[in-house]
């Protein structure tokens, strides 16, 4: 089996299909690489296209030691990732805690990225929202230590921005929660202890969004309400951002709506590499409604 190994010894599984511009992809807590099956055969007939498995993830290697996730770990991981096959510059698409991973790479490791696609992410970002989700994070870790996987995904699976899913698409809901099911409790916990508890709010990043200008596309579902807010906070930071929403959409959009999240990243991928993706013109950040004053 293919891994790749980070700077501190971890081995992280990866697939890849295709060629040309490579395309990485970053799954999100619940998910794993299987999660980007429909990216990875849309994509792959255009692109290089790859994804793999965070730490903690079988069978990409599990650290028993927290310390061994984080938020810098997740994004210097993509980093990992590329250097091990040999490639330079990608687009970088991830979704939630990938999302989170795939910005925090735009900030640690720009000159490695043609694009960001930053999907679904926000959770406890809000200002006032960090103690609630931080004390979540750690709920949830007790809970698949005390009652393991299995049980963990048949809650976790129901969220309120999850049952979007279940209600558009059965079978692959049921696919989803199963896979969830098969994960490490151990990863699962450490994650959530490591990475997720101890992220730093999307509020405490406005200088580093603002210095960011790499192409980067912010998309998320409209039911997706932790994260509608803070896509806005970025689209109004990141100076080459754009915004797109998916109607009638929750969380796991990558997999909810595939046909319309390829579209969306299709086309924007194809606009950065035409060099045509736009710096925000200064004559668009007014104090004025109308420009008249």
């Amino acid at each position: 089996m293919p891994h790749a190994t980070t700077d501190d010894g971890v081995r992280l599984y990866y697939e890849e299909t295709g060629s040309g511009r490579p395309v990485i992809f970053v799954h999100e807590y619940a998910g794993d690489y299987r999660s980007w099956e429909p990216q990875m055969r849309h994509f792959g007939q255009r692109h290089r296209a790859i994804t793999y498995n965070a730490r903690g993830y079988p069978p990409s290697d599990v650290p028993e030691d927290v310390g061994k996730y984080s938020q810098a770990r997740a994004a210097d991981d993509i980093r990992a990732v590329l250097d091990h096959l040999k490639i330079d510059k990608a687009h970088v698409v991830g979704l939630s805690m990938g999302g989170f991973a795939t910005l925090h790479f735009g900030f640690r490791h720009p000159g490695r990225a043609l694009s960001l696609c930053v999907a679904g992410c926000g959770y406890g970002a809000e200002r006032g929202q960090t103690e609630r989700f931080r004390s979540e994070a750690e709920t949830i870790a007790a809970f698949i230590s005390e009652q393991g996987m299995p049980v963990f995904a048949e809650k976790y699976a129901y969220g309120p921005t999850r049952v979007q899913f279940e209600n558009k698409d059965p079978r692959g809901f049921a696919e989803f929660k199963s896979m969830l099911a098969e994960h490490s409790a151990l990863g699962a916990r450490n994650t959530q202890l490591g990475v997720q508890r101890e992220r730093p709010s999307l509020y405490d990043l406005v200088d580093q969004m603002k210095a960011l200008t790499v192409p980067t596309l912010i998309l998320t579902g409209d039911e997706d309400w932790p994260c509608l807010a803070p896509g806005l906070l970025m689209k109004q930071t990141i100076a080459s951002a754009a915004l797109s929403v998916m109607p009638n959409c929750g969380h796991a959009i990558n997999i909810e709506d595939p046909d319309e999240f390829n579209r969306i990243v299709g086309a924007f991928i194809a606009q950065v590499d035409a060099g045509r993706w736009p710096m925000r013109d200064p004559r668009a950040v007014s104090a004025s409604i109308t420009g008249m004053k």
